[in-house]
């Protein structure tokens, strides 16, 4: 199970996501370019002492990061998804992708998933926050395939660890 955010464009909602996956051990790709520097105190403040404990890679364009996740199932968090995120059936190899916090992903990307999911919601309101939504679907995720650290005696030691993919 992996997370991977789209070009993120807010830096405390990255640094709340970096924090959740190093909590939950689920490895982050980062597809750039990010809209901030990724020194940014914001991400740092959000992160807090967490972000050291994250498993990341970073990767330089959208078809970069493909050719790293080669024979995965990409699962993208839509507000246009056409299966309710807990009605779908995770496998411990899904890459589970958030679009930029303003604008999603581009159509090309959409249309790459291979599941669109969305969270329900009430009628009428727009969506959550991004962090929200990375959370509910992760840990669903996690749920369903038995994932959460600890679950299958997994080590709870840090490992911290920046890539980067050309």
């Amino acid at each position: 199970m992996r997370l991977a955010l789209y070009q993120p464009d807010i830096p405390p909602n990255v640094g709340t996501m970096l924090r959740l996956c190093a909590c939950l051990r689920v490895p982050v790709d980062i597809i750039e370019p990010c809209g901030f520097p990724f020194s940014d105190k914001r991400l740092k403040r959000a992160g807090l002492d967490y972000l050291d404990a994250a498993e990341m890679t970073r990767h330089v364009t959208f078809d970069a990061f493909l050719e790293t996740i080669a024979g995965r199932r990409l699962v993208l968090m839509s507000t246009r998804g056409d299966i309710v995120h807990h009605a779908f059936r995770f496998t411990p190899s899904d890459v589970v992708m958030m679009g930029r916090e303003q604008s999603g992903v581009p159509d090309t990307v959409h249309a790459r998933a291979d599941a669109r999911l969305r969270v329900p919601m009430a009628s009428g309101l727009r969506s959550l926050n991004i962090a929200v939504t990375a959370g509910i679907a992760i840990t669903e995720a996690l749920r369903q395939i038995a994932g959460f650290p600890g679950e299958a005696g997994e080590a709870h030691e840090p490992r911290p660890v920046e890539r980067r993919s050309a």
